[in-house]
């Protein structure tokens, strides 16, 4: 049985008349009479009954009507959502980014994304980049947003606009009255850091090695599981740290935190998703969008 059956059934039902309903459907009268006649052969079920030079349904095809109606309108429907699907006019998309952009970087781009796609469902869930990569393995987040190091054959890496790093201290520590450090003081120093699998501290620690620091030598007096917690203990003098100026902005315009001079260069974030699994229009239209902003100038 077809959906192809099933509507010659119901146009000829409807017109009562096999060569109007063939009209209607813009197929010939005898292929309209085969089509009926392969539903009764296939059901074994008389449909319709000859009645001099017309036809009529029988209880049985005035039965089978109303379930054929029902079926084609669920097939018409099913289109219909799949249409919008791919209009991006439905549709559902989970996302698993790392702290820092889900909380100072992503929202924008989301935001923007509904002005544009109002009808798109977005769901977002906050983690580490280790996180948010097993995530994005597992198959339960559509796309992945980090800023650490990825390095998995399954998982394929593209770079989105990122932001820089910068080091800070709070503004009684005694650094905060140096404007500049120079590399080899950074092992005299106390540090906050962010806890290991975190982009924020991969990232640091490669700048380190760039530097020829082994991150071992650092003096890491706290480690934190929030770019929060990690900010308010250097407002409060526990350390130095290193984190987005997206994260530090509000403690630098306060005055809570000083930046010191570094020179960590900018660097970018990562959209990352499953080399095997298909990618939506959903997708493609975020990762476009998200693309195409202008980067805001460096600090």
């Amino acid at each position: 049985m077809t959906l192809d059956q099933l509507r010659v059934f119901i146009a000829v039902a409807e017109h009562l008349h096999v060569t109007r309903a063939a009209q209607a459907l813009n197929m010939t009268q005898s292929a309209a009479s085969a089509s009926i006649a392969a539903l009764e052969s296939r059901c074994d079920v008389k449909l319709f009954n000859r009645v001099g030079r017309r036809i009529e349904l029988t209880r049985s095809g005035a039965l089978f009507l109303v379930e054929a109606r029902a079926v084609v309108a669920r097939a018409e429907q099913a289109q219909v959502v799949l249409a919008e699907i791919s209009g991006l006019q439905r549709g559902q998309l989970t996302l698993h980014a790392s702290q820092t952009i889900a909380n100072y970087w992503l929202p924008r781009h989301l935001h923007r994304f509904r002005q544009h796609y109002p009808r798109i469902g977005l769901k977002l869930m906050i983690g580490n980049t280790a996180q948010v990569t097993d995530a994005v393995l597992a198959g339960s987040a559509d796309l992945g947003f980090v800023e650490g190091e990825v390095d998995d054959p399954l998982l394929v890496r593209l770079a989105v606009p990122g932001d820089r790093l910068v080091l800070v201290v709070g503004a009684g520590h005694p650094a905060a009255q140096r404007p500049v450090i120079a590399v080899g003081e950074l092992s005299e120093l106390e540090w906050v850091l962010r806890e290991r699998g975190s982009g924020t501290r991969q990232v640091f620690e490669a700048a380190l090695r760039g530097y020829g620091l082994d991150p071992e030598r650092l003096r890491v007096a706290l480690e934190m599981p929030s770019n929060e917690a990690v900010r308010s203990a250097v407002e409060a003098g526990a350390g130095a740290t290193v984190i987005s100026h997206l994260v530090a902005t509000l403690g630098l315009q306060a005055g809570t935190l000083v930046r010191c001079e570094l020179g960590f260069p900018e660097r970018a974030f990562f959209a990352i998703r499953h080399r095997d699994r298909g990618r939506g229009k959903a997708e493609e239209a975020l990762l476009d969008l998200v693309r195409a902003e202008r980067r805001a100038p460096g600090p």
